[in-house]
């Protein structure tokens, strides 16, 4: 793949402090926590800029610890923050639980937190120059006072810019009825979006995977992903669909799966070339390989604890922790 000859893509959303809860040691009754920075459009953002594509960061940073963390994790991930807000508000928190598969599941503490009190000022359309992609999701698509900010400045970014959306539904934390009365403007945005298995039900109840696939709601979206864990994802491109399998991996945890995943195909679809407007020149084989890759890197970030997507030079070295 030859790379783009100029332009990044932008990530745009919030940073969370993921902390993680320990298995008990013995008879201690103390709630032990090792703390990961994390958040999903921030997770999709470092490993954008690990894999080696140009990432530019549209964030609301806290300060104290937690925005020291946030920092040194995106700029040693060589991730721009020129255009990221240092926030005197607090940093969001989940507490992370992780099954005995490795399936997480959280409790946040986001209320009046940095990551959604954007103003018009801070997500100025300035901060588009040069971008080939923007790249949004999660909760700072539906957190408000920011979340209709976001939504405007992916309008704006439509006029010249391959737009990607992450729903990432917390429905624990926002009901999914606020998510299911933004789809539909989601989908005239959006040229690619990508989902989780679970994400598809709350977003669309009652609605098999493969009838989503074509929904009347999801229509306009050229490229439409679900992802679905150890069952590998299904994707249909203008109508046609495709499967690729999930890659084998001695799971530590999934935090961050999904975001690295997108992070892959983004990164694939940029080297070869096809970021930068409608993506009108794909085809479903090189669909296919963007998916295959995006499997990859999603696979090698469930074999680290945390949302700690891969380097390049990983995934061109042969892992350990892959199954044969």
């Amino acid at each position: 793949m030859t790379p783009r000859a100029a332009g990044c893509v932008a990530v745009i959303g919030e940073n969370v402090a993921d902390a993680v809860v320990e298995p008990a040691a013995g008879s201690d009754t103390a709630l032990r926590l090792r703390v990961f920075p994390g958040g999903g459009p921030a997770n999709t953002a470092v490993a954008l800029g690990r894999l080696g594509t140009p990432t530019r960061f549209l964030g609301r940073l806290p300060r104290g610890v937690f925005g020291d963390l946030f920092v040194e994790r995106l700029r040693t991930s060589a991730v721009d923050l020129s255009c990221a807000v240092t926030a005197s508000e607090p940093a969001t928190l989940t507490i992370a639980s992780v099954a005995a598969d490795g399936q997480a599941s959280y409790v946040f503490y986001a209320a009046g937190t940095a990551d959604w009190q954007w103003t018009a000022r801070e997500l100025a359309p300035s901060h588009l120059d040069g971008v080939a992609c923007v790249h949004a999701g999660s909760l700072s698509l539906v957190m408000e006072p920011g979340g209709n900010l976001v939504e405007k400045l992916l309008r704006t970014a439509r006029e010249r810019a391959t737009v990607s959306i992450d729903p990432n539904v917390r429905a624990a934390l926002v009901s999914p009825r606020r998510y299911r009365s933004r789809i539909a403007e989601w989908s005239r945005l959006a040229d690619i979006i990508r989902m989780s298995a679970d994400d598809a039900a709350e977003l669309f109840p009652g609605v098999s995977l493969d009838d989503l696939l074509r929904a009347p709601g999801l229509a306009d979206v050229p490229l439409v992903i679900i992802t679905r864990g150890e069952r590998g994802v299904i994707a249909s491109f203008r109508q046609d669909v495709v499967e690729v399998p999930a890659v084998a991996v001695r799971t530590v945890d999934t935090i961050g799966a999904g975001d690295a995943f997108s992070a892959g195909l983004l990164h694939w679809l940029y080297q070869a070339g096809h970021l930068g407007g409608r993506i009108d020149q794909l085809d479903i084989e090189t669909v296919r390989r963007a998916l295959t890759f995006g499997a990859r890197v999603a696979a090698l970030t469930c074999a680290t604890p945390g949302a700690d997507p891969p380097w390049a030079s990983r995934l061109t070295s042969e892992s350990t922790n892959l199954l044969p």
